[in-house]
């Protein structure tokens, strides 16, 4: 279970949960020790197994850092033979309660997510039946399923184990969840300041991050689409709805502090860089196409507001990556 604090546009809600999966051991990938024993170990397992792409050079973990928030560093993460992906990778955590994964929504489980960057030819480029095969083909692979699943790898279960590790992923071990339980010098009072910009109606944050994972699960144009510069159409692309076109999946903001660069193009290095976007965001883009009525003027935000928001959002990082070391993947 995990701790969850619910954003309204008028109050914050609280709700229980505790995650069960600790920070990872630096001196091995896997949070557990010796061979693994059920479904999410063994996903976990499995989400560091370079055997899942064509070249048996890329994990998924390649471009889901763990110290970094299960995100990468880099706009456009590499993957087999050099190539780069088309979007930024998102980060892996808090993906439970979504009911759609990646920024055009084109999955609806995380079970459906597994199969996408597999067989990307940018990503790790091989078909996940080929997988399987490996996998049944590695003694020691099939004797895990065999174990864990009574049966031997197939297209099913791989999913079904990495998607259970992710859900493990879970977090709100933050400055923000011990505030809102009552701790009172969990966040400074700059932070507290920018949570009330958050809420309000000056800053607006909270129109689109409302949700305990400070997401609203919607699609939203936010003005990166002019038809020009910025091309691509996002959730249109899937839906086949010309309204739908510069629209992307609200991403949640618990680690964001961590998951450097932002947006779906990795176009904003830092979260300064992000709410002076959000501010005035005809500076960065003069003609956007379809953009969401809620960015149509300029926020006119101080510069105090703008540090204040940017120390609120530092408190929804986890424990676990406060202590990241700069360089470590794990």
């Amino acid at each position: 279970m995990k701790k969850f604090y619910a954003l309204t546009i008028c109050c914050t809600a609280l709700v229980l949960c505790y995650s069960f999966i600790g920070f990872r051991k630096q001196k091995s990938p896997l949070s557990f020790t010796g061979k693994p024993v059920n479904k999410e170990q063994l996903g976990e397992m499995l989400f560091f197994e370079s055997k899942l792409s064509a070249t048996k050079k890329i994990s998924c973990a390649s471009c889901h850092i763990p110290a970094h928030g299960f995100a990468d560093t880099v706009a456009f993460s590499k993957g087999i033979h050099g190539y780069f992906g088309k979007r930024n990778a998102p980060s892996c955590t808090n993906l439970t309660d979504r009911p759609y994964l990646f920024y055009d929504g084109r999955a609806t489980t995380i079970e459906d997510q597994v199969r996408f960057p597999i067989e990307d030819p940018n990503e790790m480029g091989i078909a996940i039946a080929e997988v399987v095969k490996r996998l049944t083909k590695d003694k020691e692979y099939n004797t895990l399923f065999n174990e864990i699943f009574h049966e031997p790898p197939t297209e099913t279960n791989l999913k079904v184990a990495i998607a259970a590790f992710e859900r493990t992923l879970e977090t709100s071990h933050t400055p923000f969840d011990r505030y809102m339980s009552g701790d009172t010098l969990a966040i400074s009072a700059a932070a507290e300041r920018g949570r009330l910009l958050f809420m309000g109606t000056k800053a607006k944050c909270v129109e689109c991050h409302f949700t305990p994972d400070f997401t609203g699960d919607e699609f939203r144009n936010i003005g990166l689409y002019d038809g020009v510069k910025y091309k691509d159409e996002g959730r249109a692309v899937i839906s086949g709805n010309k309204a739908d076109i510069g629209k992307f999946k609200v991403p949640g903001l618990r680690n964001v502090a961590v998951t450097a660069p932002y947006m779906h193009n990795g176009m904003f290095k830092t979260l300064k860089d992000v709410i002076e976007y959000y501010d005035d965001p005809y500076k960065v883009v003069p003609h956007p196409v379809n953009m969401d009525t809620v960015m149509s003027k300029p926020l006119h935000l101080t510069p105090q507001e703008k540090e204040d928001i940017e120390q609120f959002l530092r408190t929804l990082t986890d424990d676990r990556f406060m202590t990241k070391k700069k360089g470590t993947n794990h």
